[in-house]
C-alpha cells in the first residue's frame, strides 16, 4: 500500500489503465484486419520522430506522434494509389524510419536515458505532462471507437458492403491507420518500440478464444489488457524487473492459461 502513495506509481497505474484500454480496443481492429505487422512497423518507424525530438531538445513523444501520424496516413494513401502490397509498404516505411532514426541519433553524443525509455519502455518514469497528453489522446480515440465501432467493423469485415451502406471507407481506413499509429506511439513509454505491438495483439487473441460476439470481444479484450498491465506493473516493481517485459509475459500467461482451459473443456 505504501507504493500506491508514491507519485511515480500513481502515474504508472493511471497511464497503464488508459493505455491498456486504448491498445486493447484498437487491437481488435488490428487483429481482425491482420495489421500486426503495421503496428509493429509504425512503432519502429517512430524512432525517426524520437530522434528529431532528441536532437532538437523538443518532447520526443510529440515529435514521434506527429511523424507517425503522417507516416500512417501515407501508408493508407500508398495502399489505395499503388499496386504495392500492404506488407511491402509497411516494410518500406519501417526500414526508412528506422534507418533515418539511427542516422539522426548518430549526431547526438553521450548516453540518452529518454531514448532508452522509448526503445524498451519505462512506465515508471512517465511524467505528469506526458500522462495528461496520453489521457487526452486516449479519451478522444476511445470515444471515436465507441461511437464508430460498427462502421469500423463493417469496413474491416466487408469493405464492399460498407461502401454500399454509405460508409466513407477511404476516410475510416485512413483514420484507423492514424489512430493505431498514435496509440502505438503512446504505448512506447510503457512497453517500448520492441514490445508495444504485443498489447495490441495478445489481449484480443486471448479474448477471441471464448468471446461470442463483437461486443463481448471488446469487453474482454479490455479486461484482459487491464489485468495484464496492472499485475505486470505490481510484479515488476516488487521484483525489480523491466516493467514492459513483465506486462507482456503476464499477457502471454493469460493467453496460455485460457488456451489450456479451452482445450481441457473439450476433453
Amino acid at each position: 500500500m505504501q507504493l500506491l502513495a508514491m507519485p511515480f506509481m500513481q502515474r504508472a497505474l493511471l497511464a497503464g489503465v488508459l493505455l491498456g484500454a486504448l491498445l486493447a480496443l484498437l487491437g481488435i481492429f488490428v487483429v481482425l484486419r491482420r495489421m500486426a505487422f503495421f503496428s509493429d512497423g509504425i512503432a519502429h518507424a517512430s524512432l525517426a520522430g524520437v530522434a528529431v525530438g532528441v536532437l532538437t531538445n523538443a518532447n520526443p513523444l510529440l515529435t514521434a506522434l506527429g511523424l507517425s501520424a503522417i507516416l500512417a496516413a501515407g501508408m493508407a494513401w500508398l495502399e489505395r494509389r499503388t499496386k504495392i502490397a500492404s506488407d511491402a509498404i509497411v516494410g518500406l516505411i519501417f526500414t526508412a524510419g528506422m534507418a533515418t532514426g539511427v542516422i539522426l541519433l548518430s549526431f547526438k553524443r553521450g548516453y540518452q536515458p529518454e531514448l532508452v525509455s522509448f526503445l524498451f519502455g519505462n512506465i515508471l518514469a512517465i511524467q505528469w505532462s506526458e500522462l495528461i497528453l496520453m489521457a487526452v489522446l486516449a479519451v478522444i480515440i476511445i470515444i471515436f471507437i465507441i461511437l464508430k465501432y460498427k462502421r469500423l467493423a463493417l469496413m474491416i469485415l466487408n469493405p464492399e458492403i460498407a461502401y454500399l451502406s454509405g460508409v466513407a471507407v477511404t476516410v475510416y481506413h485512413t483514420l484507423l491507420y492514424v489512430t493505431v499509429a498514435v496509440a502505438a506511439v503512446l504505448g512506447l513509454k510503457m512497453l517500448g518500440i520492441v514490445l508495444v505491438s504485443a498489447l495490441l495483439i495478445v489481449p484480443v487473441s486471448t479474448a477471441k478464444l471464448f468471446a461470442g460476439s463483437f461486443r463481448s470481444l471488446m469487453f474482454w479484450s479490455v479486461v484482459i489488457a487491464e489485468l495484464a498491465v496492472l499485475v505486470g506493473i505490481v510484479i515488476s516493481v516488487y521484483l525489480n524487473l523491466p516493467t514492459g517485459a513483465v506486462i507482456v509475459l503476464v499477457g502471454i500467461g493469460f493467453f496460455a492459461l485460457t488456451l489450456a482451459f479451452q482445450k481441457l473443456k473439450r476433453i
